[in-house]
This record gives structure tokens, sequence and C-alpha cells, in this order.
């Protein structure tokens, strides 16, 4: 048994294991060269979240599910690319907008060159992407260009808001299948397709990557509560500090409005006050951490890794098959 990636991911399979190892190191490689340029400053800008690193989550989720097909064809690979430089263009846009510091631990392209250069960065991303799409013919291009508007459309939700009438935590679930599940369905549809599978098991690949993209963000969500930052090496209450309203915090939010609980209304009130202030920052983690409502976000981050598990079920028993079932489980370890 073989450990894979930065989630630990088990690989039952020494056959399996080379291939998918074999597949991220010439993702690794197709993106420095996709991310070249004859001007030498926007090779630097375009590589700088490349070379920080990253999970790779995506590519290989393409590997993984390539595996029902075969996956030596020559578009695996190039997707995989595809999939990872779409995600890290919007990686230099979103903290362009949240005005972050730090990505990856390094500065952020916008820290470090102005928002112009991380967005314009951005962009040359996209670019490089859509070049690579162009070889891989008219459906990939269609595939891509309908995820990325539900993408887009994710984000423009979470910046405008929940319409009236419209439950927060609804609205959110359907911000976080914009943002994240999308693009991981792309992921396991573009692995299978790409590898010839044959059309019930692109389907099936495809409903697995949104659920457990879903999943993945709501494990962060809890994370970003729970955990002790020399464990998870992220630093606890960063989306509180500022002012990012997660699923614990909604539904605290209504269960308060809806109850009137002193204490949760207390709860309320201190998130809503300046969590610049460290003690504060601790007290609002403190709280929050005994309260029923982180319980209940692990609750439904379970069950989106468990739907994606169940998603599946019509694929015929393999290692590939185990390894995708053990995601579910790594995704849902994050967030215990």
């Amino acid at each position: 048994m073989t450990v894979v990636g930065p989630f630990g991911l088990r690989v039952r399979d020494q056959a399996l294991e080379a291939e998918v190892q074999t597949g991220l190191a010439a993702v690794e490689a197709g993106l420095l060269e996709a991310t070249k340029s004859d001007v030498p400053f926007i090779t630097e800008a375009a590589q700088h979240l490349v070379r920080a690193g990253g999970k790779r989550f995506r590519p290989l989720l393409v590997m993984l599910a390539s595996q029902f097909g075969d996956s030596d064809a020559p578009g695996v690979v190039p997707s995989a690319v595809v999939v990872e430089l779409t995600h890290l263009a919007t990686l230099y846009h979103d903290d362009v907008m949240d005005e972050a510091e730090v990505r990856r631990g390094v500065d952020s392209a916008n820290a470090r060159w102005g928002n112009s250069v991380a967005l314009l960065t951005g962009d040359f991303l996209f670019a490089r992407a859509s070049h690579i799409l162009s070889d891989l013919g008219p459906e990939a291009v269609r595939i891509q260009a309908e995820a990325f508007e539900r993408l887009v459309t994710g984000q423009i939700l979470e910046t405008v808001g929940p319409r009236e009438g419209r439950e927060p935590v609804d609205h959110y679930m359907d911000v976080l299948s914009g943002k994240t599940g999308s693009l991981m369905a792309v992921s396991g549809r573009f692995g299978a397709l790409m590898s010839g599978a044959d059309e019930r098991t692109v389907d099936v690949l495809t409903q697995y990557g949104e659920r457990l993209g879903v999943a993945f963000q709501l494990a962060d969500d809890v994370l970003d509560i729970a955990s002790d930052s020399h464990e998870s090496g992220k630093t606890p209450g960063t989306d509180l500090r500022e002012g990012i309203a997660t699923l614990p915090v909604l539904l605290l939010r209504a269960q308060a409005a809806a109850d009137g609980k002193p204490d949760d209304l207390e709860l309320v009130e201190l998130l809503d006050g300046d969590l610049a202030d460290d003690a504060r920052l601790a007290e609002a983690l403190r709280r929050l951490r005994v309260h029923p409502a982180l319980e209940q976000a692990r609750r439904d981050t379970i069950r989106y890794a468990e739907e994606a598990r169940a998603a599946l079920h019509p694929l015929l028993d393999c290692y590939a098959k185990s390894a995708l079932a053990e995601l579910c489980d790594l995704v849902v370890h994050r967030a215990g």
C-alpha cells in the first residue's frame, strides 16, 4: 500500500500508484510549460503559485477517473493541466477580491505586485487554459465553458448575497456548487471522457466530483473553526476574521433567529464585531467549537461525502474505485 499526494491517499495497487504518480508528474511539467512567456516578468508572475505548490486535488481526480478507460490517452494530462490552470487563475482573482496577503505560504500576487498584475496574471492563465482546450476538441471547450460559467456565477452569488426570500444556507450551498463543485465535476468528467470511458461512467464520475467538491469545501469551513494550526497547517478563524459567512456561522445565525436564545444572540453579536482583536477571535472560536452548529456542519460534510461515495456504486469494483472512495473518507477526516 502506497501513499499518494498530500492527503495521504492510500493506493492499494503498485501499478495504479505508478500510473497516478507518473500522470501527476506530467501535469506538473505541463503547468510549468503552460505558464512560460516570452516576457520574463509574466513567467515569474504566472508561475508564482505553481511553484508555491498546492494539493493538486483536481489533477489527482482526473488521473483516477482516467483509470476507467485508457489512462494513457493523449487528452488526459492536458485536461488535468486545464482544470488546475483554471483553479490557479481563480486564486489570483480571489486574492484580489479578498485582499489576501498570503497564499500557499507565500506572498499573494496582489500583495507582491498589486491588484492589476494579479488580475491580469489570472487572465493570462485562463488564456493558456483555453489554448490547451482548443486542441482537445469542441466538446471539451463546451464542457469547460459551462463549468466556468457556473464557477463565475457562484462567485457572483457569493458577492451579492441571497435574494429576498432565499434562505442563506440554501444560497450558500448554491455558491459552493458553483465555486467548488463545478470544477471538481469537470475533473471527474475530463478524466473519464478523455480516456474514452463510456457515457454512463462519464456521468457517474461527473456526479461524484460535484458532490466531493462540495464536501471538500464544507470540510474547509469546519477546519477554519475546529482546527489546530499545528495539526492542520491552517490558521484557525481566518474566515471568521475576514467576515466570511461559512456554513457553521450561517447555521448559528439561523438557529439564533429561530430560537432567540441569549447565548446564541450574544455569539452572533461577537461575530459581527471587530475580530481583528486576537482575544475576541479566540473567544468566538472557543464558543463556536462547542456550539451545535459546528457539529451540524460536520454532519453536512459527511452527508455530501457519502453521496459522492454512493455515486460510485454503478462502477465495477477496481483499485481506482477504491481510491476514489478513499478520497471521500479523507475529506470527512479533514472535518473530524
